[in-house]
């Protein structure tokens, strides 16, 4: 029987408790968007700067760890990238765009937002969960690169 939805209860209580602890002991919403981007343009400075990335450095050490620790299947960390070089750059470039236009990610509107009941959370993921599925149609279905 398939039980990939067992790792994916445990990966969203980890996340969700990541951005619960964040807010608890920094004040501020977990968005990974607008953590790497205070690193990138240089707006975070000093301790938040170092608190960054130390949060980013953790975002991909973590399920390395876990990975080369045996904890988690090396199967079960396997990806289904597309091979096309053009889907990766427009996958790249769309989410870059909308988490521009939605001045937040899934992180900072999906887990976090939703969870405290903001409007514009809501709004947010429902507008970007719609954008991903019309975009995996077109790729798809009329492109036929996906």
């Amino acid at each position: 029987m398939e039980q990939d939805w067992i790792r994916g209860l445990i990966g969203g209580v980890m996340i969700g408790a990541a951005a619960a602890m964040y807010l608890l002991f920094n004040g501020r919403i977990m968005g990974a968007s607008g953590i790497l981007g205070g690193v990138v343009d240089g707006s975070a400075r000093g301790s938040r700067r170092a608190e960054n990335l130390a949060f980013l450095a953790g975002l991909v050490a973590v399920p390395a760890l876990l990975v080369l620790s045996g904890l988690i299947p090396r199967e079960a960390a396997q990806t289904h990238l597309s091979s096309n070089p053009a889907v990766l750059v427009a996958a790249g470039l769309l989410v870059g765009i909308g988490t521009r236009l939605a001045n937040g990610c899934t992180s900072g509107h999906g887990v976090c937002g939703i969870s405290r009941l903001s409007r514009r959370g809501l709004v947010a993921t429902a507008t970007y969960l719609a954008g991903g599925a019309l975009s995996l149609f077109v790729f798809r279905h009329v492109f036929g690169v996906i």
